[in-house]
């Protein structure tokens, strides 16, 4: 419990989902911890407080408005946070949101809100409840050529355990936080420690993070990372081997040679398809490194912070000699770069074939350079992942497996805050939302440990009925308008609005 005094109530919660006791305080049932809530005071979720003894709802709910003029896509909801005002509405410019819904777990009743409305012709339920989830965690992408840490390496938040460092993907670094395992199978330490953790990333807060014999980590959803105090500024444009070949052509007239420099493929350009379809000679270039096609080298170094995500400082150190019978001669022009053109250098052979530092052409330059205007801009990605599969789904309907194959089949949507989402395929309803497509304050907790999130399905009545659905608790758009306050959103209602 809090111990704040709720400024606005906007729910009187059903006379069955509280208990009075001793006068003072309410219980609320939303939940598995069944808070006992003093007068004045919110549960420990925040969603539900005791207002005069009685259990109150204290978040509005959340709608948004689907245009007209732009293909339906959802805009905020442009109403003030007032009742509805009397006037015929549409059914099918609205969509209730879970956000600020409140919950039902576990769901031996209805859901909090089950909407219908007309849209496009056709009479649609919406079913409206914000999920509580112990089953649930969220896979973070980094974009960076950095090394964060090994694979498989712990990740932790305030010292406890609470991830792991995954496979890294195409210029990117990636993180899996959360999971049962991390908030229920560890101690109450973790356990909190994890869900804090994932509440943070999905409120778009900044949480600092860091990997066992790797990095330390500031991220925040939808901003550029922090890594070891050093923010992030590009995203590399390729590996070493596309690098080359997108620039080879610039490059064909201006040097002799291109090396560039990168932890997963380094690219050689005269070696190179590329360089090949251009008739460059050969320069004679031995690079240290395990070949794997023409031009195309793996393991040139170990990963880092340094040139390339390597742990390299002076890139020539890959360079194992210049060979005169294989096309090198004094005078031949050297560029070495990365693959965000943020490490580059030049050199020209000497006498001996030794590279030496000499300043590099404007021309030269502006190739570099081009390289950048190509990378896109570094930043940090939240995909928030859940199951939907337990009882959360008999507040839905009283023939559980009924909504999972009507998921299955496409019949039902499944949206988050609004947001689309990706199902899983296979058993149950797992889904995965990018955070940053969602309204703000979209998340919550209860300390169960467990994540408090959105969720709405939406079918026609028709099959809504089929899969057994409680008809008797369906209400109008009209009358959810009436009687509920509604959350005004404006122009950066969306995390990803900044």
């Amino acid at each position: 419990m809090n111990g704040q005094r709720p400024s606005e109530y906007p729910e009187i919660v059903p006379d069955a989902s509280a208990i009075v006791d001793d006068v003072t305080k309410v219980r609320c049932e939303a939940c598995p911890i069944r808070c006992f809530i003093k007068v004045g005071q919110t549960g420990s979720c925040d969603r539900y407080g005791n207002v005069d003894g009685v259990l109150t709802r204290i978040d509005p709910v959340t709608i948004l408005q689907r245009t007209r003029d732009r293909g339906g896509e959802i805009v905020p909801f442009a109403v003030l946070d007032d009742a509805w005002n009397g006037e015929l509405v549409r059914g099918e410019d609205f969509f209730v949101t879970g956000t600020g819904s409140g919950t039902t777990y576990p769901d031996y009743k209805p859901a909090p809100l089950i909407v219908s409305s007309d849209v496009r012709g056709v009479d649609t339920v919406t079913v409206v409840t914000e999920g509580i989830f112990s089953y649930c965690g969220v896979k973070v992408k980094i974009d960076t050529d950095r090394h964060v840490g090994p694979e498989r390496a712990i990740v932790r938040s305030d010292g406890e355990a609470v991830g792991h460092v995954t496979t890294g993907e195409y210029g990117s670094q990636m993180l899996s936080i959360g999971g049962v395992n991390h908030l229920t199978g560890g101690a109450k330490r973790e356990g909190l420690a994890t869900m804090r953790a994932i509440l943070a990333l999905c409120q778009g807060e900044s949480t600092e993070l860091t990997v066992d014999g790797g990095s330390r980590l500031q991220l925040r959803a939808g901003i550029a990372p922090i890594i070891d105090g050093t923010p992030e500024e590009l995203m590399r444009v390729g590996c070493g081997s596309a690098t080359v070949g997108m620039f080879a052509i610039d490059w064909s007239t201006l040097v002799d040679e291109v090396v560039v420099v990168d932890d997963h493929i380094t690219g050689v350009l005269t070696e190179h398809q590329a360089g090949a379809v251009l008739d460059m000679p050969a320069s004679g270039i031995v690079i240290m490194g395990r070949k794997s096609t023409p031009g195309r080298y793996f393991n040139i170094a170990a990963p880092g912070s340094g040139w390339g995500g390597t742990d390299l400082v002076d890139p020539l150190a890959i360079i194992e000699r210049f060979r005169a019978d294989r096309g090198a001669h004094a005078g031949l022009r050297l560029l070495m770069v990365s693959t965000t053109g943020e490490s580059s250098a030049y050199f020209v052979l000497d006498d001996d074939l030794v590279p030496r530092p000499a300043p590099m052409p404007q021309a030269v330059q502006d190739s570099v350079d081009h390289i950048r205007l190509n990378c896109e801009p570094a930043m940090t990605s939240v995909l928030f992942i859940a199951g939907a599969g337990g009882s959360l789904r008999a507040g839905v309907t009283k023939n559980p497996i009924g909504l999972t194959r009507s998921v299955r089949s496409r019949l039902t949507s499944v949206t988050c805050g609004g947001a689309p989402v990706y199902l899983w395929p296979g058993g149950g309803i797992t889904f995965m939302v990018d955070v940053t497509a969602m309204p703000r304050g979209s998340f919550g907790h209860v300390p169960t440990p467990a994540i408090v999130a959105p969720l709405e399905f939406t079918m026609s009545t028709a099959d809504y009925l089929a899969v057994g659905g409680h008809a008797g608790s369906i209400r109008s758009i009209e009358s959810v308008l009436a009687g509920e306050r509604i959350r005004h959103l404006d122009g950066s209602h969306l995390l990803g609005d900044r």
